[in-house]
């Protein structure tokens, strides 16, 4: 796993493994970033499923409850097939984005 820290979020990015061997070594390190925004970039890992998103459910759900945004870089999937509590964007920068717009919408009160 490669992290990454920039003024807006870190991010942890797989390195190609499984996202079920990605995923069991995040879960490890989970707690280390509870008051920073993160990106979960698996966009490498090719032959993802729906299933495999669902993975990262609990740990969107305490993070966005903490105030915090969660937002996973995969391509490929149907967002109508994942839960509204996970964030899902196709690029890095797209999650960027995201990101942005959720810091903005904090700071206006929404």
């Amino acid at each position: 796993m490669i992290i990454k820290k920039t003024e807006q979020a870190t991010i942890c990015k797989s390195e190609g493994k499984s996202i079920e061997k990605f995923f069991t070594d995040f879960s490890k390190i989970f707690t280390n970033f509870k008051n920073e925004n993160l990106i979960i970039d698996i966009s490498e890992n090719r032959g993802g499923k729906t299933e495999n998103i669902l993975l990262f459910l609990q740990y969107s759900e305490i993070h966005r409850m903490n105030g915090m945004s969660f937002v996973i870089v995969f391509d490929g999937i149907n967002v109508d097939d994942i839960p509204d509590e996970i964030i899902t964007a196709p690029t890095l920068e797209e999650a960027k984005d995201i990101i942005e717009m959720e810091n903005i919408e904090k700071d206006l009160g929404f």
